[in-house]
């Protein structure tokens, strides 16, 4: 979320926007792993989802899947251990994946604000 903070652009809302719901089912889904039932498991990999096409949306998709397509594998590889940790109720994978998926989305939007010339206020 601090990654696209500050910008004033409507990509840039709306990976802040995706982001931010993002992390509430994300919170949601941790605390759902914890108490060992299934409850919000799916509203966080829909989020994901929504937030890695709207990085793909940011990032503009000829660089996505031109010069970008490892930054794009990675947030992809990422969505998708989030997405085994949480059908298989593991705990501390779910933990570490979900650091990979968010570093892999913030350092998108940093190249991207550096391509772009753009700086966060």
């Amino acid at each position: 979320m601090s990654a696209a903070g500050g910008a004033d652009d409507d990509e840039s809302r709306t990976v802040r926007d995706r982001a931010e719901l993002a992390d509430r089912a994300a919170a949601d889904c941790w605390l759902s792993l914890v108490a060992g039932c299934t409850s919000g498991r799916q509203a966080l990999v829909d989020r994901l989802h929504d937030l890695s096409e709207a990085t793909c949306g940011y990032a503009g998709m000829r660089w996505w899947l031109g010069h970008g397509s490892v930054h794009r594998r990675r947030v992809a590889d990422a969505e998708d251990r989030i997405d085994d940790a949480v059908r298989e109720g593991d705990g501390a994978e779910f933990a570490e994946a979900f650091i990979g998926y968010d570093q892999a989305v913030a350092t998108v939007v940093v190249h991207v604000r550096n391509r772009l010339g753009k700086t966060v206020t």
